[in-house]
């Protein structure tokens, strides 16, 4: 009786702050998810109407994603010095601004107000990703997967409704003269403003901050502050995390991309596009839960012997060869029929899914907490570069050989996680 009493007191208040901050990351989530979807749903279309062009059409994803790049390094130095709280409100507030200049592009038939905006918008899609960190900064080390997760399944909720309200957004911006395909860009301008003002508001305590004075005084975990773990095995984990979601992000951008062009090029409606999209970013998020619990099991060997958890690997060959069968399908599945492509575009969200929360778990375990927000904003660069990649080849390899060629490659190219997992692993 008398040690349970004890240890209460050293537990439960950061368990209670966890949860609190949890709620107002979620409720964040839910805001920038509708914010995210919309370039997802429609930038290629905008671009595609604006250049009459489908060869340039995956420019504005690329752009968007490159943007998430920049903003990703601003967001995680901001963090670092100052804490997640302004760093993530920064983003997000951004990103709102890069939206309204879509907007404004549209209305002036501008092609490179568009680019540049959209470059401006990249940043609450690079802000949506990083709050994930914010999710695990406090949590114990075998709840680090469930605390991502729980971040990231957030956004199901406005990366769903967003899409599916292309066609009603479209309406509103056609009363208010504004260009159909605009639309979604005046749902994202006021989500991400919204998303910004209650991070600005609620996000208290911070929880880097936080969780560093709470390290100074007791160490959380050897493993992310202790000795146990070597600058190699922090190398190896940094850099097998990072392979993980590069992969799987530059497959993913550059199948998402296309597929609403693809559709729109065969007769589908916007509506169509909106549906399969939301399809795809429901499987992005909704299995986060299940993701999460998977990748936390068994940690047992990150405390004995300073490796990665096997669940975390496991989860991340998953990915590999989730990506291969939506490619597969996606490049068979008759151009027609919208049943086959929103499968596709599923299992595509899916690997995605568990190539993120796998190779975040894998990065949140190796970094130190005096150096972590810096760390985890560079490697959300590498993803976002990863992601323009994909975004601007898919585009260009659609209109030289077709979407099926760059569905096969794409899901092809996703086996390369289990030669990097098996390498990384073995250095380690």
């Amino acid at each position: 009786m008398t040690s349970t009493a004890s240890a209460a007191p050293e537990i439960s208040p950061r368990s209670q702050t966890q949860r609190r901050i949890l709620i107002v990351l979620v409720t964040s989530q839910v805001l920038s998810g509708a914010g995210l979807a919309a370039g997802i749903t429609v930038g290629a279309l905008l671009a595609q109407d604006m250049l009459g062009s489908t060869g340039l059409a995956g420019l504005p994803s690329a752009l968007f994603t490159a943007g998430s790049a920049l903003a990703a390094v601003a967001v995680g130095r901001i963090s670092q010095a100052r804490g997640r709280r302004p760093g993530l409100a920064a983003g997000y507030l951004t990103g709102a601004v890069g939206g309204a200049g879509v907007i404004a592009a549209a209305l002036a038939d501008s092609p490179v107000l568009l680019f540049i905006t959209l470059f401006v918008y990249g940043a609450g899609s690079a802000t949506n990703l990083q709050a994930r960190y914010a999710g695990a900064d406090l949590a114990a080390p075998d709840r680090r997967g469930r605390a991502v997760s729980t971040v990231l399944v957030a956004t199901t909720l406005g990366g769903v409704v967003g899409p599916n309200l292309t066609s009603s957004t479209g309406d509103l911006a056609h009363a208010l003269g504004i260009p159909r395909l605009a639309g979604p860009f005046l749902l994202a301008t006021v989500a991400y403003a919204a998303a910004a003002l209650v991070l600005a508001i609620w996000l208290r305590p911070d929880p880097l901050l936080l969780a560093r004075t709470l390290d100074t005084e007791q160490p959380l975990d050897s493993g992310a502050s202790g000795t146990e773990v070597t600058a190699q095995a922090r190398s190896a984990g940094v850099v097998l995390g990072a392979l993980i979601m590069v992969v799987t992000q530059v497959v993913m951008v550059a199948i998402m991309t296309m597929t609403p062009v693809h559709m729109h090029d065969h007769g589908h409606t916007t509506a169509a596009s909106g549906l399969v999209i939301g399809v795809h970013v429901a499987a992005m998020y909704l299995p986060s839960p299940l993701t999460g619990r998977l990748a936390d099991l068994p940690h047992a060997r990150l405390r004995s012997r300073g490796g990665t958890p096997i669940g975390r690997i496991k989860v991340a060959i998953a990915s590999g060869i989730t990506l291969l069968a939506a490619g597969i399908l996606a490049a068979t599945a008759p151009a027609d029929s919208v049943a086959p492509l929103a499968l596709a575009l599923g299992l595509l969200g899916l690997g995605w899914n568990l190539g993120l929360v796998a190779g975040t778990a894998i990065i949140t375990d190796t970094v130190p907490l005096a150096t972590r927000a810096k760390t985890q904003g560079m490697v959300d660069v590498s993803i976002a570069i990863a992601g323009a990649t994909g975004g601007l080849a898919s585009g260009l390899v659609v209109a030289a050989a077709g979407y099926p060629v760059l569905a096969l490659t794409g899901g092809i190219l996703a086996l390369a996680v289990l030669p990097a997992i098996a390498a990384t692993a073995s250095s380690r």
